[in-house]
């Protein structure tokens, strides 16, 4: 077997649902990118914006870099019961915070791998392993090694698992044998010979129009201050007001604009792993039990969770807008207490979903 070949029995032994490997090279979307960040569309993630040109080609990155292998794991998990994901009491969290912190499961195996590659390729051989943490365009080096294509909603989707897929990639100053890299885009539904259409999203539009917050203006563009994901994690201040009642009862991230393509409900099938394994009461707390919470409470029940990235004020911020949304009376206690929480972040959005609730 060529070395490439190795790599990829490699990989998938050691639990990577994808693995494709692409020549390291600048960007195809670098236009795109640095116009995204022009506008604005970021909002507060001014880490996204340092050294742009760096994070659009891996080989300022990595001295000599010659390829990048781009893995993929599947985080699928089928829906809780009915009666707990379509409670209004509860919050929502998005699927990939239900499972354990993904960066140290992934990193583990990229370090495996690019231990095993060294070890082939030999020990001059340079590398370095990101898992959704360097300065690298995941879904345009994922999309040139052929794992998937972009969706319109801006995810990278895979014909074979749909987009809940966690990506991550190993730079190497190594020549490898590389993939066929996908349609830029997927714009047209072409047609492969024997009748089988490529992968694409051809006319559909579903993630753009089921964006409570719309989020999604335009095909390919995340406006990020609209986004529930942005707002319920990476934002540290105030919940602009007009969006609040958009929310519904997501309080960690959002899965909107994925649960309705097609891909995901084709093909996203739950893999038999103990790294996908979940509590349904922890994906979907009540939310008066949550609001009820002290700080130290918060973090041993969302210890080595996504979920602790929002941060203990970040959740009750959250939780509070959901009820808010709820609209039950049966929040009203437990809000009137936030309400006169130390952190004036948490009263002004407690004494927000007090006045919602109060309307009626």
């Amino acid at each position: 077997m060529t070395l490439s070949e190795r790599i990829k029995n490699k990989a998938l032994s050691l639990g990577f649902d994808l693995i494709g490997i692409a020549p390291a090279r600048e960007a195809r979307h670098k236009t795109a990118f640095l116009s995204w960040l022009d506008q604005n569309l970021h909002a507060d993630m001014k880490w996204i914006e340092r050294n742009p040109d760096r994070r659009a080609d891996p080989r300022l990155v990595v001295d000599d870099a010659r390829s990048v292998i781009a893995v993929g794991v599947s985080y699928f998990v089928c829906n809780p019961p009915p009666g707990i994901w379509n409670d209004p009491s509860r919050g929502r969290i998005a699927r990939y915070a239900w499972v354990s912190d993904y960066h140290k499961v992934i990193e583990h195996r990229l370090k495996e791998l690019s231990a095993f590659l060294q070890n082939e390729a030999g020990s001059e051989t340079k590398t370095r392993y990101y898992v959704d943490t360097g300065p690298i365009l995941e879904r345009d080096n994922a999309s040139l090694a052929g794992l998937g294509f972009i969706g319109r909603n801006s995810m990278l989707i895979s014909p074979s698992l749909g987009s809940y897929v966690f990506l991550g990639e190993i730079i190497a100053s190594v020549e490898l044998e590389y993939d066929e890299p996908t349609d830029d885009e997927g714009l047209n539904m072409k047609v492969e010979s024997g009748g089988k259409p490529k992968a694409s999203c051809g006319k559909c539009r579903r993630c753009l129009d089921v964006c409570p917050t719309h989020a999604l203006p335009a095909p390919y563009v995340v406006d990020s201050s609209r986004c529930i994901s942005y707002l319920t994690i990476e934002c540290r201040d105030a919940i602009p007001p007009e969006l609040r009642p958009k929310m519904g009862n997501w309080i960690f991230g959002c899965d909107e604009c994925q649960q309705i393509c097609p891909w995901v409900h084709r093909y996203s099938e739950p893999k038999e792993s103990p790294f996908l394994s979940y509590d349904p009461e922890r994906v979907a707390p009540r939310l008066v039990e949550l609001m009820s919470m002290e700080e130290q409470a918060f973090r041993e029940r969302f210890a080595g969770s996504p979920v602790m990235r929002a941060k203990y004020r970040g959740l009750m911020r959250n939780a509070a807008v959901a009820m808010g949304n709820w609209g039950s009376e049966e929040a009203l206690p437990v809000l009137n207490r936030a309400a006169r929480h130390d952190d004036v972040l948490i009263r002004e959005h407690a004494t927000w979903a007090i006045q919602r609730i109060s309307a009626g």
